[in-house]
């Protein structure tokens, strides 16, 4: 399965995966509102043995199979870890 990736020009590191290339009929008319211009970025086999650095490949093509797109968000930040602070007695 072929997908074709687009960066939103809007939302940083989001990214809308397309089984069709240049075909966003299947993205809500909302959804391109809020990411704004897309840019292409790369097509992809998504195969099984795929490896995505941020998203499951199985999930993206069963996404691509449903609904004809799928949407890669950033991942939610990491919360500092807190440090006791030492005190000296």
């Amino acid at each position: 399965m072929q997908a074709y990736v687009y960066k939103s020009q809007r939302k940083q590191d989001t990214y809308v995966y397309l089984a069709v290339r240049d075909d966003f009929s299947a993205v809500p008319d909302a959804l391109m509102a809020t990411l704004g211009p897309l840019s292409f970025v790369l097509e992809v086999a998504l195969t099984p043995e795929r490896r995505l650095a941020l998203a499951d490949v199985d999930a993206v093509r069963a996404n691509l199979a449903e609904r004809g797109f799928h949407l890669q968000m950033p991942p939610p930040p990491v919360a500092p870890v807190k440090v006791p602070r030492r005190r000296d007695d």
